[in-house]
């Protein structure tokens, strides 16, 4: 679910043949200033040559002045990001470079994190959380309210269906291809903060105690992620608290169930609080 500043990336199990429209924070709304800790991150990687390009965008959450949580496989294998907290991003003509609109930071991958080391779905990512430690703090002026973390087991006491919000920058747009090209070149969308309602699918399967499922099914009236809103926060309905950050979809048309990264899990709540400012 990270967005490639060129072209799409994602690892998904099914691949629809055919596309019809949809929106990322599928059947979502603009957000307003509803959640103006929730920003944009783009992430840089060694060019090999010496210096930095920026590589892929991501979703995240501001938790305090100068700490930002979103997703391990958006931190991994970065040398640097800067998160822009502005609603709409599009048209920002210093995007994806740092400049006077946008916090520059360091990312660092919860330890835990491995591609590949959980069997089968939702493991391939376990650990999937990251943050990005600002070198300036965010003014109150820009962000003044923060993101909360939960207690620890939280996600373990809640009951089917309960209401869950998202908040992210993804892709907006899928649009028909030709056969025969990369199914994630469909996404296109502008760069804006979008919200929509969605529902816990709660019970135990493979490393429940590590993600939450989640509905992204539109026509049931539930929103959904899509690629972009990797590391964004699915929220506890009408409420600050992050329950998990968004890790991964399931099939490139966005739908079905999403699976997110437990921030309630002991260990890294304890990594998020103790490592870093």
């Amino acid at each position: 679910m990270k967005k490639k500043l060129v072209t799409l990336s994602a690892v998904v199990v099914l691949l629809a043949i055919t596309v019809v429209p949809a929106l990322a924070i599928t059947n979502g709304q603009p957000d307003g200033t509803a959640h103006p800790y929730v920003g944009l991150a783009v992430f840089d990687v060694d060019d090999g040559e010496g210096g930095t390009t920026p590589s892929h965008r991501c979703s995240a959450s501001l938790l305090s002045p100068t700490l930002v949580l979103t997703a391990g496989h958006c931190t991994d294998g970065t040398v640097a990001a800067r998160v822009w907290f502005d609603e709409v991003v599009q048209g920002n003509p210093e995007y994806p470079f740092s400049g006077a609109t946008s916090y520059d930071g360091t990312p660092f991958t919860y330890p835990g994190f491995c591609i590949g080391c959980g069997n089968g779905l939702p493991g391939f990512a376990m650990g999937d959380v990251g943050v990005i430690v600002l070198s300036e703090p965010v003014p109150t002026s820009v962000v003044g309210t923060y993101a909360a973390l939960p207690a620890a087991g939280l996600v373990d006491t809640l009951k089917n269906k309960t209401g869950v919000d998202f908040v992210g920058y993804g892709v907006s747009i899928q649009e028909m291809d030709f056969p025969g090209e990369n199914p994630f070149n469909r996404w296109e969308g502008p760069r804006n903060r979008l919200f929509a309602p969605s529902e816990l699918v709660s019970g135990k399967f493979v490393h429940s105690a590590a993600f939450m499922k989640l509905a992204l099914n539109p026509g049931g009236g539930s929103g959904g992620t899509c690629f972009g809103d990797s590391g964004g926060p699915d929220l506890l309905a009408g409420t600050s608290t992050v329950l998990a950050v968004n890790s991964y979809v399931t099939n490139v048309n966005c739908s079905g169930v999403g699976y997110s990264a437990r921030v309630d899990v002991p260990a890294v709540l304890s990594w998020i609080n103790g490592s870093h400012p």
